[in-house]
């Protein structure tokens, strides 16, 4: 029973200081996006293209995959289920709060961690391992200005396009299905979207799509940053940034949630 509680105890207080790490750590990065400015601005700007690249517009086609799918599984799922209830008129309204509230949102950022967060981390790590984050500090070069802070601008920025780029496409998937089922114009299907849809649906969406671009980002170039001095440590890190990245999400899905719908 001892060892329990000590174990416990143990486990509690590294999360404690690995979370106390983490907000210094972004006080650490606004503080330098506010204030220290020694990196060339046509530097930060290449770094950050290259990021949007690679995060943006390399995952559309996975993205456009998923979000079709996605889209015309709801649609079948719910012309399975609603009209035993006589609620086909709902089907508009499910389809905003699955995709637009919730689904779309989650799915994107899960993807874009797992494509670009993983990268992020690996790549830090490896820098910090070979030296090169050293290298770049002797040479009067701001790491978190030079590598943070595109980054996090590079993948926030990638994460709202991308989830409005999701939505399009699974709107357009149900549209797919429903066509095929019911004969439906395009007009009428986005007639039905478009009355179930307010502006705090957008609002959300958006706002999700910020807050987990920065997470995202800040939680991965943090743990890669935590890699000391062995290559093992890399992979372990990497699998550690996924582990907090997934329980940050749903953290911070369900707050805003409950702030804006209950």
């Amino acid at each position: 029973m001892g060892n329990y509680f000590y174990n416990f105890g143990k486990w509690f207080l590294i999360k404690i200081d690995n979370f106390t790490n983490l907000n210094a750590y972004t006080i650490l990065i606004l503080k330098t996006f506010f204030h220290k400015r020694k990196v060339k601005f046509k530097t930060s700007l290449m770094v950050l293209f290259k990021q949007i690249l690679f995060t943006g517009v390399e995952a559309l086609p996975l993205i456009g995959m998923v979000s079709l799918a996605i889209g015309g599984i709801s649609i079948i799922q719910s012309l399975t289920f609603l009209p035993k209830f006589g609620g086909e008129s709902l089907i508009g309204k499910l389809i905003v709060t699955v995709m637009v509230r919730e689904l779309g949102p989650l799915l994107t950022g899960f993807i874009v961690m797992g494509r670009s967060g993983t990268a992020i981390t690996a790549e830090i790590g490896n820098m910090v391992v070979s030296h090169e984050i050293q290298a770049l500090e002797a040479m009067g070069i701001d790491p978190i200005r030079y590598l943070v802070i595109p980054r996090i601008l590079g993948v926030t920025i990638s994460l709202v396009c991308l989830n409005i780029y999701f939505i399009i496409l699974s709107i357009l998937g149900g549209f797919l299905v429903s066509k095929m089922v019911l004969v439906t114009s395009i007009s009428i299907f986005l007639k039905k979207i478009l009355e179930s849809m307010v502006l705090s649906d957008i609002t959300v969406n958006l706002l999700k799509g910020f807050i987990f671009g920065l997470l995202i980002s800040v939680i991965c170039t943090f743990e890669g940053f935590s890699v000391k001095l062995s290559s093992t440590e890399v992979p372990q890190r990497t699998t550690r940034a996924m582990v907090n990245v997934i329980t940050a999400l749903f953290i911070a899905d369900g707050i805003i949630t409950v702030i804006y719908y209950i």
